[in-house]
């Protein structure tokens, strides 16, 4: 179902995007300062918005691919205490699992697994930020380890 939602949401900012570039060139043909100025701003905003949402896509897509293999094999964090309607960890319980989970995953500095773990934890005790740095080094760990140990030639 989010994958629908994320497909509606990118489709909408492409078309905002393309429409954004178009008026940007009909601003440049004008060819008054100002509007040249408008056309140029917003072929740059196009740009950077085209970028963004590219990164952005492709880091929910690697994380979910690392979410569904981890989850395949059973290594997703169970919940351990009760979570609020929203569902995020208790600011009582929160502290002692990320700092739980922080200690297994700077044991294990290599696994993308355990840093992986530390993103679901954080993210439920409401650190998004923190929660998207784990995992993104979750992802540059496992295509690390994917360089490092390709799959077997397919038959």
């Amino acid at each position: 179902m989010s994958r629908i939602g994320v497909g509606v949401m990118g489709a909408a900012l492409l078309l905002y995007l393309a429409v954004a570039v178009w008026l940007g060139v009909m601003f440049i043909a004008v060819g008054e300062p100002v509007a040249v100025g408008m056309g140029i701003a917003l072929l740059v905003l196009g740009v950077l918005s085209g970028w963004a949402l590219f990164r952005e896509m492709q880091f929910g897509f690697a994380a979910d691919r690392l979410g569904r293999a981890l989850d395949a094999e059973g290594g997703m964090p169970e919940a351990e205490t009760e979570l609020t309607p929203s569902g995020r960890v208790a600011r009582a319980d929160a502290e002692p699992l990320v700092a739980r989970y922080t200690a297994e995953a700077d044991a294990a500095p290599e696994d993308w697994r355990a840093r992986y773990r530390l993103g679901v934890v954080q993210d439920a005790a409401g650190r998004r930020k923190d929660a998207r740095v784990s995992i993104r080094e979750a992802i540059r760990l496992e295509q690390s380890a994917r360089k490092v140990t390709p799959e077997s030639p397919r038959a």
